[in-house]
């Protein structure tokens, strides 16, 4: 079996870190930037549940909320055996910044054969998430033919 692997990515949004932290826990705003459906309870223990396309669901639970600072939350694919719900892990760090937040994630315990989709997969999510914030059109971010399907992921 691979060894899990760990991947990090930092992106600055000009906005203040609560609006950024609304967009990552607040269902009707993540969706301006992600998925078609989603049921969140920010607080330990609570659901992260993120449909996707309709057919790519993420599951997984928060471990860790400090709010507008820090999200921790398990991370995982309904019916998918190489990353299945709640068997890899989010971290998102929300640094405040003179012109604006900076935005730290790790995902860590992925398979080595799943980073590479999920790492476009994130790379398209996180950019449509700036555009979103900055009040740009989310969907002139190009596609990089993610998100991965359920054979793929």
């Amino acid at each position: 079996m691979d060894e899990p692997t760990v991947f990090r990515r930092e992106i600055q949004v000009p906005a203040p870190p609560a609006t950024l932290f609304a967009f990552l826990t607040d269902p009707e705003k993540l969706l301006r930037w992600m998925g078609i459906g989603a049921t969140l309870e920010p607080q330990p223990g609570g659901l992260y549940l993120l449909d996707v396309d309709g057919i790519n669901i993420v599951r997984g639970a928060f471990r860790e909320v400090v709010p507008v600072h820090r999200l921790v939350y398990s991370f995982g694919w309904e019916g998918n055996a190489e990353v299945p719900p709640g068997s890899s892990q989010v971290e998102i760090d929300l640094i405040e910044q003179p012109d604006g937040t900076l935005m730290r994630m790790t995902h860590s315990g992925l398979p080595p054969s799943a980073l590479s989709l999920h790492e476009r997969g994130w790379a398209f999510f996180l950019e449509r998430l700036a555009a979103v914030v900055a009040g740009r059109d989310p969907d002139s971010v190009p596609s990089p033919g993610c998100p991965p399907s359920k054979d793929e992921a």
